[in-house]
């Protein structure tokens, strides 16, 4: 099975724009999946969130004794 994943946008009416070398591609008649994805703003915002907290608990656990690797 082969996977093609690409960007884009879903136009008026509900028609997908596939690019034309993907069209070429794909031959006439073959059934096919379709999976779609799409990004949501809460999704963002956790993902923001957990990059936030991550880096908040890895520098709680720094020491300013630790310090003294930097300077190597």
């Amino acid at each position: 099975m082969k996977a093609y994943d690409l960007p884009t946008k879903v136009m008026p009416g509900g028609t997908i724009h596939l690019p034309p070398t993907l069209v070429q591609a794909l031959p006439a008649g073959q059934s096919i999946r379709v999976i779609i994805l799409v990004d949501e703003a809460e999704d963002q915002q956790d993902a923001s969130a957990w990059s936030r907290i991550t880096a908040e608990q890895f520098l709680a656990g720094y020491s300013p004794a630790d310090a003294v690797y930097d300077r190597m």
